[in-house]
Order: structure tokens, then sequence, then C-alpha cells
């Protein structure tokens, strides 16, 4: 198996991520089999714990396993289906080895940083080549910025590997960051010096340079980053801002022939990539016939990496649609107060989506957004607690159970229509106790669910610990309120929807759809969704 470790330096958030994610679509469709992972130098054995302030969304895999974001970028570019396996914390590590001197297992010896810490990360790598030998290349990005302190042990791991594995096994593509001074009017290099600079002290020489510019590398510039970095001036590749979406990024990289740099430098023999069903999805999402609005009503709006999955998810179905579309953020606590703030926020969208999230905040907002969808006859989209949310708002204003609402929100309410999951009562902490990962959803015949998937179950990724409460069943039932998937026992509400006879679309499911939407391959209810915006506009 070969390797590529993408390394970051001069800022964060230069899209390591999405670099890695690119380059992986560009060798899978040379016909290479490749696995993705994630190295996170945080303490947090996992991010989720974390705000979405302050690391944005959390993604859940199939397993169950919370991870950063990125690994939505890995899944959704390329075909892999990842685990636990594919993502690492500082944390994990460092709880694997405390676990192992308590147990006794370094015999007495003294537990260092190196070698047990760089052994540790070592073995994660040596875990998936054991698993997926099948692989023929393993891209493994390391989070943060070159020089971190926390990040060291990672680099070192990394040096060792290649150490050990021989230059044409393994590789290092370092990203980094071409700042425009405007008032001198020209890129800068000398960010990028300092950082392979850096990079090179530690023991480490980048292959390949992807430097992130609002502007086109001249070949001066490329030239004086070849010779300053030590880096084959073919292997300089510019990663310019992508115009209209980041699926734009493969077909770039392409062009300024990463994969082919890439597999010269590991012996790859491997034909040029059949690029063609990726490019008429771009021109689709560039280009498209149709276009929507949707109000998508959340709690952290202001924040894009909060809901990445989601607005990739509904790039995704407006694209299957050939139709663009426009995502108009609001902020569910301005909808809370002012009685009008409905109708002058929602009044010119085709259809609203009500996402997931945690907390009381903005929750009355939310049950404004799912009311104004009824009454309107909005197409109306719910995501984990905007399932939630729609329960809530059904069983007060159509059921008239005045005071029903959430455990989570009001313990104290006489009518929690959605309650704590049996299985969370006694759970005290918070990490990785959640209803995790993937389980089956039985679709009820003859509804639109059903209609909407063409399959009589699916599986689904949760990430939850409150449920509809199956007290309220059949009131909720005879006003029009249907539950259209439930767990294979009957005893977990997966999915409702409200009557077609009453409202044209409306669904609303527990768990989280956006984590198995891919650009050629929307989820069905998101498809659904943008589907019924389209005909509502018509």
């Amino acid at each position: 198996m070969k390797h590529i470790f993408v390394t970051g330096g001069v800022v964060s958030s230069l899209g390591k991520g999405l670099a890695a994610a690119a380059l992986g679509r560009t060798l899978e469709n040379r016909g290479l089999k490749v696995v993705m992972q994630k190295f996170d130098p945080y303490l947090n054995v996992d991010p989720g714990t974390m705000s979405p302030f302050q690391h944005g969304e959390v993604y859940v895999l199939n397993d169950g396993t919370e991870t950063d974001l990125d690994l939505g970028h890995y899944e959704r570019f390329t075909s892999g289906v990842l685990t636990k396996h594919n993502n690492l914390t500082s944390g994990q590590v460092y709880l694997r080895v405390i676990e192992k001197e308590r147990n006794g297992d370094y015999l007495g010896k003294t537990v260092q940083v190196v070698p047990h810490v760089t052994n540790e990360i070592k073995e994660r790598i040596h875990l998936i080549e054991s698993e997926q030998p099948q692989a023929d290349v393993m891209i493994t990005e390391i989070g943060g910025t070159t020089g971190d302190i926390e990040g060291l042990p990672f680099l070192e791991a990394i040096r060792q590997f290649i150490l050990e594995r021989g230059p044409t096994n393994a590789i290092v593509m370092h990203v980094t960051l071409l700042p425009f001074i405007k008032a001198a009017g020209e890129l800068k290099t000398k960010p990028s010096q300092q950082s392979v600079a850096k990079l090179r002290e530690i023991g480490l020489q980048p292959q390949v340079l992807v430097c992130r510019t609002e502007h086109a590398l001249d070949d001066e510039i490329r030239a004086k980053l070849s010779t300053y970095c030590n880096v084959p001036l073919k292997a300089v590749i510019e990663m310019r801002d992508v115009a209209h979406t980041i699926y734009e990024a493969p077909l770039m990289l392409h062009r300024e022939h990463l994969d082919d740099t890439v597999c010269e430098l590991l012996g790859l023999n491997a034909p040029p990539p059949e690029m063609g069903d990726w490019e008429r999805f771009v021109k689709r999402v560039i280009n498209p016939k149709k276009h929507v609005k949707v109000g998508f009503v959340g709690k952290y709006t202001d924040l894009q990496d909060a809901y990445k999955s989601v607005y990739e998810s509904l790039t995704h179905a407006a694209a299957s649609h050939d139709c663009g579309i426009t995502v108009q953020k609001i902020d569910a606590e301005e909808l809370e107060n002012d009685p009008t703030a409905a109708e002058r926020l929602l009044g010119g969208v085709a259809g609203v989506l009500v996402p997931g999230g945690f907390g009381e905040r903005g929750v009355e907002g939310k049950v404004v957004a799912a009311r104004y969808a009824r009454e309107h006859q909005l197409p109306y989209l719910g995501l984990c607690l905007g399932m939630q949310i729609a329960t809530i708002e059904f069983a007060r204003h159509v059921c008239h159970i005045e005071q029903a609402n959430s455990t989570e929100f009001d313990p104290k309410s006489p009518d929690q229509v959605i309650c704590l999951l049996e299985e969370q009562r006694n759970v005290k902490k918070k990490g990785a106790t959640m209803r995790l990962g993937l389980s089956e959803a039985v679709l009820a015949p003859d509804t639109l669910t059903a209609q909407v998937y063409g399959r009589p179950s699916v599986m689904e990724r949760h990430r939850h610990r409150y449920e509809f409460n199956m007290k309220y069943r059949d009131v909720m039932a005879k006003n029009g309120f249907v539950i259209s998937g439930t767990s294979p026992d009957g005893k977990l509400v997966e999915l409702i929807e409200i009557d077609p006879k009453i409202h044209p679309w409306f669904v609303a499911c527990q768990f989280h759809p956006e984590f198995q939407s891919k650009p050629n391959a929307p989820h069905p209810l998101f498809r659904g969704f943008i589907g019924a915006c389209l005909a509502h506009g018509s």
C-alpha cells in the first residue's frame, strides 16, 4: 500500500481535508482503491462533546463513531465507507497509552512520547492496512498547522513511518497559503517557505506543495517555490479558491496534474481518470435549468461548518433535479418574539428545513417555522430535532395538547410528547453515549415516505437521546399525524409525516440522512424534498 500524508502550514482552515478528498476522487477515477483517514491533534477523545461554535459539525459514521467533519468530505468525494479506525485523536492515543501503562504492558519501562506515543500512532496506520489490504493508496490528513505543539507527535510518527517504508512508498503533500498583498499587488511566498522550513526542521520534506491562493501562480512564483521549498517544479500545485462549488476541486487539481504527479512519485501505474460523471454533476450545480429557495431554520446559521453535510445534501439533491438552490439561513431565535417574523422570513421560500441541534435555545422559533410550513402547505423536512419540533408543534396546535414539549426542554411538562430514550435514563457521561450509528427503519406501506424511498426498509445513521413518546400515538394519528417508519420492533419512531390528504409534503426523520448523501447519489429524502419544493413553486 502506498501512503500520502497531508500536512498544512501558515494558517488553519486551508482546506487540507478538501484537497485530500479531491485527490482521493481523482485517484479512484483512475481505477485505484483509496482509503482515507484523519489524525486530529486535539486532546478530546472525539468531537462529540464539542460545541459547533468550537468545532463545526460532528460527522457520524455507520458504526456510530463521532468524528471530524473532514470525514464527511472523504465519504462524499470517494466511495469509501469509514469506521472508527479512520479517525484518530491525541485523546485516543494518550488514553490508550495510559491504559497500557496501567495494565503493565510496558513491563516497567519509562513511558515516553518516543517511542510509545509515536508507536501507537503508527499502529493505527498498520491496523487499517491489515483491515483493507486491497487498497492501493492510503491518504492520511494531519489536522492543525505545522509547528503546533500538539501535532508534533503525529509528525514524528510520520517521519519514522516514511523512513521505514522508503520514499517511493510514502510521500508528504503540504498544503500552504500564498497570501496576496493588495498594496504590493503580488502574491507572497515567504509564509510558505517558512512553513516548509518548519516541516523540514521536524525531519519531513514535502514532495508536493499545494498552494491555496486567490490568484493564479505565474512561472516565476512556481519556480521560486520550487527552489526555496526544495520541491520539483511540476509538484508545485495551484489550488485556487473555487468559483462556485467545492466539487470543482477534483477537476481543478486534475488540471494541475496533481494525480499524475502523485502516481509518478509513488510508482503507481494507473490510466488517466474518467471524470465525465463528475463534470456533468458540477455543470448541473453551476448552470442549472431551474432554481428554488429553501428556508433553513437553525441555531448555528452564522457558522458555515455547523450544518456542512445538510448544505451539501441540498446541493446534491438540487443538482439531481438540474436545479440551483438558494438556502435562506434563518436564526431560529428571530422567529420567537416577533409575530411578523415568520411571514417576513419564510414568505418567499418554497420549502422549510429544520435541522438537528441540542439545547433549549431557539426551539420555540423552530416550532413557529414548523407551524408556518404546515399551515401554509409548504414542503417541510425535519432532521432529528426537526422531527421532534414537528411533533411538538402538531401536538400543540392540531391535537390541542397545549403544554406538549420535550423532556429535554421542559422536564416538568405534563405532556412530554418527546421523551428520553429508555436506555438513556441512567447515563451520566456525555461522550459517545447517545444512540449512535446505523440502525434499520421499517417503512409503513402506502405512505409518502415509502414512496420517496422506494423500498420497505432503510438503514440510517443516528445521533440523539430523545424519541417520540408512544403514549401519544393514537391521539396524534386521529388528527392526521402518520408514523411512517419505526425500528424493527416497532418501539421507536424513525419517520413521521402528515397525511397527504392534509398536507402535500411534510416529512421528518429522527436520524441524520445528510450523512449518507453523495454528489451523484443524493439521499432520497433530500431529493424528494427538493422535488416537492419545485412542485410548490410552480
